[in-house]
Order: C-alpha cells, then sequence, then structure tokens
C-alpha cells in the first residue's frame, strides 16, 4: 500500500517536559491506523502535530514525498472527542468549512446533503443542532470533518463520551468513509476493543515513545515488545 504521510525523528516538548521522542512513522494511504496507549501517553499532541496545530521542536512531517506547508491543512480534518456545535442548523454547522473555502452555494447544498447521508442524518439539515443527541451531535461533526472531502482525517478518542449503541454507528461510520471514499484515517484511542474491530495497523505510544508499529492481527497474536503486550492485557503502563 502507498505511503502517504511520514513523520520522520519527530520530537515535542511543553517547557521542560518532553511528550514525544523521536517518533518515526508512516501512514499508508486509505488505512485506518490506530494510536493507542493509556491517558498522557502523546496521542493527542501527535495528531496535532500531523494537522499542524503544534509545531514541533525537532523532525519533519512529508505528505506525498514533500515536506509539509500550510496548504496540507485544508488536505485533512481533526476531529475532537467532544463536538463543538454552533448556535446554528445542522445545516450551517456542516456547511461552515465550507462556506470558508470559498465554495459555491449549490455545490455547500450537494456536499452538505451527501455528508449527512454518509453519517446516518438525512434530512435533518433543518433542525437546530443544539438540539441534537449526544451521538447525533458527533455524527454531526462527522459530516462537517468529512465534507470538503478531506484525504487524511484525524480522530482523537472520537467514542470516549457515547453509549454503546452509538459506539457501535460511529464505528461503522468510520468504516464507511473509508470504504466509500478512500479517506485515510488516523485514530487515537485507549479502547483496546475498538481497534480490533476497525483498525488495520496499529502504533503503541508509550511515555512518548512510539515503542511498536504492526498490523492489527500481529498486535493482538505477536507483539514485538512486552510493554505492547501488557498494554493490551490490560495492565496499567506509565
Amino acid at each position: 500500500m502507498e505511503e502517504l504521510f511520514r513523520v520522520e525523528n519527530v520530537c515535542m516538548a511543553f517547557g521542560k517536559k518532553e511528550v514525544l521522542k523521536n517518533i518515526n512513522l508512516g501512514i499508508r494511504r486509505g488505512e485506518i491506523f490506530a494510536l493507542i496507549g493509556p491517558s498522557g501517553a502523546g496521542k493527542t499532541t501527535l495528531l496535532r502535530i500531523l494537522n499542524l496545530f503544534e509545531k514541533p521542536v525537532c523532525g519533519t512531517l512529508i505528505f506525498n514525498g514533500l515536506d509539509t506547508g500550510k496548504t496540507l491543512r485544508r488536505r485533512m480534518s481533526l476531529l475532537f472527542q467532544t463536538p463543538v456545535v454552533f448556535n446554528a442548523s445542522v445545516f450551517e454547522n456542516v456547511a461552515y468549512g465550507l462556506k470558508v473555502r470559498g465554495f459555491d452555494k449549490r455545490i455547500i447544498e450537494k456536499k452538505v446533503v451527501e455528508a449527512l447521508n454518509t453519517v446516518g442524518l438525512p434530512g435533518m439539515g433543518k433542525e437546530k443542532a443544539r438540539m441534537l443527541s449526544g451521538g447525533e451531535a458527533q455524527r454531526m461533526a462527522f459530516a462537517r470533518a468529512i465534507v470538503y472531502d478531506p484525504e487524511i482525517l484525524l480522530l482523537d478518542e472520537p467514542t470516549s463520551n457515547l453509549d454503546p449503541a452509538n459506539v457501535a454507528n460511529i464505528e461503522d461510520i468510520i468504516k464507511r468513509i473509508r470504504d466509500e471514499r478512500g479517506t485515510t484515517i488516523v485514530i487515537a484511542t485507549h479502547n483496546i476493543h475498538q481497534v480490533r474491530r476497525i483498525a488495520d495497523r496499529v502504533g503503541v505510544l508509550l511515555n512518548g515513545e512510539l515503542i511498536e508499529v504492526n498490523s492489527k492481527d500481529g498486535i493482538f497474536t505477536a507483539p514485538q515488545d512486552e510493554r505492547s503486550a501488557a498494554f493490551i492485557r490490560g495492565e496499567m503502563i506509565y
């Protein structure tokens, strides 16, 4: 599978606290890549660096063989665990990114309808966004994230605040986005069962270090690092 995005020797610190150490990682086009690890391992920080929200202290990000620039952010979306909901209609919430990018009104209408259909909210464009349930609000956030067809979708614990039924809905949406749109997806999660259900490959972060990258089957049946095996077994690692 073709490599789309590469992180080379990336490190990050906030003050004197080192949060990422010499991260080397390749993300393949069209895959669902899961970043797992305990809270505080550096998963969110790495996602923010990938999305250019944070500038690493050292290292390089390479997209399609080229050093990244500001235009790359327009080719990806980052979705956090708690969705931002504007005090407007569902349609206006989903259309926001398209309007900022100057899309034509007719194209906006078409793309918003397609995105709402993809996430299972057909015909809800006129509803008040702040009246949605938690699961519906997260699905609306997914629609907003994919409406301009990003090449990479970054997800930070997207189901941590949801009940099991809505978790299943969101996981179906993640797989549908990859299968129907060809979107490359990177998801940060500590939900081992979720990784089993949706990931293609897995990276294990521990204390700011990427200690292992493996296939989903490999990480669960033959992990390369005993610390990875301990995390998979549910032991607390710090």
